[in-house]
C-alpha cells in the first residue's frame, strides 16, 4: 500500500487528521493562558502526570510525543514522495485552467516547509527552553511571556500560523476527498468545516503572541 499512490494520500490523510486533533487539543492548553500563570502552570503539570501512577512521570507525554512525531515523518515522507511523482508525471506545466490547483500545491509544499522550520523552533523556544530566555521547567506562563517580548519571536509564530490555517484549509478537504467523503450533499459541510477550523485555529494561536505584545498577559 505504501508504495502506491493511493496508499501515500492515504497515509498523508490519517496522519494529517491525527495532527489536526493534536493541534486543537493544543491550541485549548494554550488558550489557559488568560486565566493567568496558575492555570497554565497547572495544567503543565498535569500533562505530565497523565497515567500516574499506572505510568511513570512524563511517560504518557512522551507517549503522545512519539505518536506525533511518526505522524510528522509519515505526512511529511509521503509528500515529498507524492511531490516527485506528480512533477515525474507531468513535465511540463499545466494550461491555465489548473492555475487554482497549482497555487493550492505550492500554497501547501511551502507551507508545509515553513511549518517545519517553525516545528524546530517551537521545541526548542519552549519545550526544550534551549533557546527561550527564560526557560522554567512546568512553568510556561513564563517561557511564553519571555519568548514573546521578542518581536522577531512573535512575527515568526504569526506568520507560521497563518501557513498553518491555509494548511488546515486545504489539507482537511483534501483529507476528506482521499478518505471517500466526496460525496456532493457532503461537499459543502467539509468546505465549511475546512474554514471554520482553519480559521479557529488560526485566530486561537495567534491570540496569545498577540495577547503578550500588547500588554494583556504579561
Amino acid at each position: 500500500m505504501w508504495r502506491s499512490t493511493v496508499g501515500k494520500k492515504a497515509v498523508m490523510a490519517v496522519s494529517g487528521l491525527l495532527m489536526l486533533l493534536y493541534l486543537v487539543f493544543h491550541m485549548l492548553g494554550n488558550l489557559q493562558i488568560f486565566f493567568g500563570p496558575e492555570e497554565i502552570n497547572h495544567y503543565a503539570h498535569w500533562l505530565r502526570t497523565l497515567g500516574m501512577p499506572f505510568l511513570r512521570y512524563e511517560w504518557l507525554l512522551w507517549i503522545f510525543r512519539a505518536g506525533l512525531t511518526v505522524c510528522v515523518v509519515a505526512h511529511g515522507v509521503s509528500a515529498y514522495q507524492l511531490s516527485r511523482r506528480d512533477i515525474a508525471a507531468r513535465p511540463t506545466k499545466y494550461a491555465h485552467q489548473r492555475q487554482r490547483a497549482t497555487y493550492a500545491t505550492r500554497t501547501m509544499r511551502w507551507g508545509g516547509v515553513i511549518l517545519g522550520l517553525f516545528v524546530i523552533w517551537h521545541i526548542l523556544d519552549l519545550t526544550t527552553g534551549t533557546v527561550n530566555p527564560v526557560a522554567e521547567h512546568e512553568h510556561p506562563y513564563q517561557n511564553i511571556v519571555a519568548s514573546f517580548d521578542r518581536w522577531y519571536s512573535c512575527v515568526f509564530y504569526i506568520l507560521a500560523m497563518l501557513a498553518l490555517g491555509l494548511h488546515i484549509r486545504h489539507g482537511f478537504w483534501s483529507a476528506a476527498q482521499t478518505l471517500g467523503a466526496n460525496n456532493a450533499r457532503l461537499n459543502f459541510f467539509l468546505k465549511l468545516a475546512a474554514n471554520g477550523l482553519a480559521l479557529l485555529l488560526s485566530v486561537g494561536f495567534v491570540s496569545v503572541p498577540l495577547a503578550v505584545m500588547f500588554g494583556v498577559v504579561k
